[in-house]
């Protein structure tokens, strides 16, 4: 688990990957991304100079010291005092706070949703959707998990979608809830009613076909 940490410190362009993927769960504002991502960039040692930051994102700087406080607030950075090269104290941005809490998220998804293979659910939309999906599509997909939808049956709404052409969170959020009226909680509940449904039409055209002229 350290060698991962040291994975995720070592290769800056690894870790925005993961801010995308879970900056939602960890609470963090679009624009509280966008400063973590100017730190995780600087380095593992940023001195604490909002005016700095201020002027290299084009940001106000009391905007920019406003979100390092909300950060700080949210324990995603701390701030500490440290020497400097020249000896004196001086603040800066600690992001080990960061680094454990995206550790806890990958350790947790293993007991999460096995089904899923340590896939994240999100990148699952994105990959079939072929794009990028918006904070509000994460959202959304977040509020399913919320209100007690599976991983299992979320993805086989999606399934669902995919073979129907259509990419569309509404119809998605459709398919889920009527299934949930239907009462079906797991991918063999959608599996056995699709058996169902061939076994009843195979049935209609078994009788449509009869050989009436024929009947001894």
């Amino acid at each position: 688990m350290e060698g991962l940490e040291n994975v995720l410190r070592m290769k800056p362009i690894v870790l925005p990957r993961f801010l995308f993927n879970y900056y939602l769960r960890l609470g963090i504002t679009a624009e509280e991304l966008i400063i973590l991502i100017f730190v995780i960039d600087e380095g593992d040692k940023v001195v604490y100079d909002p005016e700095s930051i201020s002027n290299s994102l084009g940001m106000d700087k009391y905007k920019v010291m406003e979100l390092l406080n909300s950060l700080n607030e949210k324990k995603i950075i701390s701030i500490t005092v440290e020497k400097n090269s020249d000896g004196k104290s001086a603040e800066f941005i600690s992001l080990d706070l960061l680094y454990s809490k995206i550790m806890g998220l990958i350790v947790d998804k293993k007991n999460e949703n096995k089904n899923l293979d340590n896939s994240d659910l999100f990148s699952v939309f994105e990959s079939e959707f072929g794009r990028t999906i918006s904070p509000m599509e994460c959202q959304v997909i977040k509020g399913w998990v919320d209100d007690n939808f599976s991983h299992e049956l979320i993805l086989e709404a999606l399934k669902e979608a995919i073979y129907n052409g259509a990419t569309s969170l509404r119809y998605i959020e459709t398919v889920l809830y009527t299934w949930r009226k239907k009462g079906y909680k797991t991918k063999q509940d959608i599996i056995a009613s699709k058996d169902r449904m061939r076994e009843s039409k195979k049935e209609e055209k078994e009788v449509f076909y009869y050989d009436w002229l024929n009947d001894d």
